[in-house]
């Protein structure tokens, strides 16, 4: 196998694109939502589509493409990749949740208590739900396939 373009590393190369397309992707859903540029988007978590997502599926697909889908790294990648969607999906998510009832509390009691509680805002967009998992993960394999050549 070559040595990849951007990373020196090939699979390496198919993750960073699927990871930069998902990210990339955030960037011109802002600017379509909000009618401005956010490109403190680029590098948040959260939202569609998940590039945790794409970045394992990614990986995986090309491990799968290069080395076999009976190889032991492909094996080792596949359940590495649903640990990680489990986790955006359910976990983080959760967590995320947590924060945003959390940054309630603290603005209601900021109300009464001139604005002690309402000091630091916890971050609410962590996770992803299903179908943000879902579309990541037909990304990352979807970037794989289209450069395989570069695996081959």
């Amino acid at each position: 196998m070559d040595k990849g373009i951007i990373l020196g590393n090939n699979i390496l190369d198919v993750v960073f694109v699927a990871w930069f397309v998902a990210q990339f992707y955030k960037v011109i859903t802002s600017i379509i939502t909000e009618k401005k540029i956010t490109l403190k988007r680029f590098w948040e978590t959260g939202g569609m589509p998940s590039s945790h997502s794409s970045t394992v599926s990614a990986l995986t697909t090309a491990i799968g493409i290069s080395q076999g889908v009976s190889s032991v790294l492909f094996a080792l990648s596949t359940v590495f990749a649903v640990i990680v969607m489990h986790d955006a999906a359910g976990i983080r998510r959760a967590a995320g949740k947590q924060a945003s009832v959390l940054n309630r509390i603290g603005q209601s009691l900021s109300k009464i208590f001139d604005d002690r509680f309402n000091e630091i805002q916890l971050k609410e967009l962590l996770g992803h739900n299903p179908v943000e998992v879902f579309v990541g993960a037909l990304l990352g394999i979807a970037v794989a396939f289209v450069m395989r050549f570069h695996l081959v």
